[in-house]
């Protein structure tokens, strides 16, 4: 895979759209991202293309440090390519806020230490604006969804690994994204709970219609999603077929 000459930054797409255009919410064309300066700098996504549209249900499966959680942040607008172009064609052009329409769950703890699990799923919602009848309707249904309602008085220390992953999973939910993005959700969860918080997780995106991207070293995780791609050093790997099916 070649790369490009000259740099450019990310751009959104025009706003005029092909039916093709309105399916397809990231596209990544030749997209490199380095690290570092002189010799101290490290290639972490080498000339990649790829894009996810509406339907996509995909697993970026490699090892640690093979550049699948790098490649996630560019499709979330949370790095700048070096050189190529992430485009979010369907997704609504709001200038500096590459991530509305976007929902991100992280591999590490991120919900805040002193907010309860209901304020926890509500904060993005407050932070928006919504109204007090429409973020509890929201907030509730949610945690529903992803068999946690029991949980929305209790701290985030009073959680398990799980519990935890799967209240990240409810405010990603309640902000309605039409893509999630989950950066190594399981990772640090045994085997039974990880199954629970990709079930989560699944459930969200078919709830939403919306499209699902997961990153994964786990093989019992990547398949249980349609279409997996594998990373390398950097390199996104040809496609290869999950249950059939080969996107």
């Amino acid at each position: 895979m070649k790369q490009n000459a000259t740099p450019t930054k990310s751009a959104r797409a025009l706003p005029e759209q092909s039916a093709e255009q309105e399916m397809l919410l990231v596209a990544c064309r030749d997209v490199s991202i380095t690290f570092g300066d002189g010799l101290a700098s490290v290639v972490a996504v080498h000339g990649t293309d790829c894009s996810i549209r509406a339907d996509s249900r995909v697993a970026i499966a490699g090892p640690s440090g093979s550049g699948k959680s790098t490649l996630l942040h560019l499709m979330a607008g949370f790095e700048q390519p070096t050189s190529g172009t992430v485009t979010w064609p369907a997704l609504p052009d709001t200038g500096s806020d590459l991530t509305r329409g976007i929902g991100v769950v992280f591999q590490t703890p991120s919900l805040v230490p002193t907010l309860n699990v209901f304020e926890n799923v509500a904060l993005p919602l407050n932070l928006a604006g919504e109204p007090s009848t429409t973020i509890t309707e929201r907030v509730r249904s949610s945690l529903e969804l992803v068999d946690a309602a029991e949980l929305e008085n209790r701290l985030p220390d009073e959680l398990s690994g799980g519990q935890a992953q799967r209240v990240a999973v409810a405010r990603v939910l309640a902000q309605r994204p039409r893509l999630i993005l989950a950066d190594e959700p399981t990772g640090q969860l045994d085997h039974h709970t990880g199954q629970r918080v990709v079930d989560a997780l699944l459930a969200t995106a078919d709830a939403l219609g919306a499209a699902l991207v997961v990153t994964t070293h786990d093989e019992m995780v990547a398949q249980r999603l349609t279409t997996r791609w594998s990373m390398h050093d950097g390199r996104l790997q040809p496609t290869a077929a999950v249950n059939g099916v080969l996107r």
